[in-house]
């Protein structure tokens, strides 16, 4: 993958941070969002596709649950 396509995949992906305001929303899209820069970074880092994805999504699902804002 060269340089310029992993700049644009990389803004995209971080274009679309924390979307969501409930629990549920903030852990499936930081899941969505995890997964796909796991997987750019196995991708660019030789670990493999799947394995990148896989631990991206988990993170980011956990992430992005955890990040919810208290409501008032």
């Amino acid at each position: 993958m060269s340089v310029s396509k992993f700049a644009v995949m990389a803004v995209i992906l971080f274009s679309a941070t924390a979307c969501g305001e409930t629990w549920g929303q903030r852990a499936v899209t930081g899941g969505a969002i995890g997964a796909g820069s796991g997987a750019a970074i196995g991708a660019v880092t030789g670990v493999g596709i799947l394995p990148g994805a896989l631990v991206g999504g988990v993170v980011g699902a956990g992430v992005g649950a955890a990040t919810t804002p208290a409501r008032d």
